[in-house]
């Protein structure tokens, strides 16, 4: 499995952010832009809290199982495999999400005088601020999981499972 490229994320939200600036001018001279819904930065942070846990919860058990604790309960491998899989799709619908509202967020900061556009620019700043978070999470859960022989050997993209 390949690793999450920084790149490319910051990519996604730049051509998110970019096409969603300009959509909301668009939108905005034809009639009424749409708004942030309050829950969105919510949401975004309960996946975020959700990776962290996942993150954590994995690291201790390889920890225990590294150090042959007894007892212990090992990881599968494809258990991790699949945590790996739910952490980068979730950066990468975050990234995308996070660049809308962020795109959104910069056009409505032409109209900080009105209340409802202050409240729904408030609100996309903090959908970015939770965004960036699930993509932090998701890039910890990652180097979590990443198999101990990718260290040891720098041939190629190392992987993860």
């Amino acid at each position: 499995m390949r690793e999450l490229r920084i790149r490319l994320l910051a990519g996604v939200f730049a051509v998110a952010g970019i096409l969603s600036w300009a959509g909301a001018r668009l939108w905005n001279s034809i009639g009424t832009l749409p708004s942030v819904p309050l829950a969105a930065p919510i949401v975004l942070a309960l996946i975020a809290v959700v990776l962290v846990a996942t993150a954590l919860s994995l690291r201790a058990r390889l920890k225990a199982q590294r150090e042959r604790v007894p007892d212990a309960k090992g990881v599968d491998p494809l258990m991790a495999a699949r945590a790996v899989v739910f952490g980068q799709a979730s950066a990468l619908v975050a990234a995308l999400v996070s660049g809308m509202y962020g795109g959104t967020g910069v056009f409505l900061l032409e109209s900080l005088d009105i209340p409802a556009r202050r409240d729904q620019a408030i609100y996309a700043g903090f959908s970015v601020l939770a965004g960036i978070a699930v993509i932090a999470a998701a890039i910890f859960l990652e180097r979590v999981c990443r198999l101990p022989e990718d260290d040891d050997h720098n041939t190629g993209a190392p992987s993860t499972a």
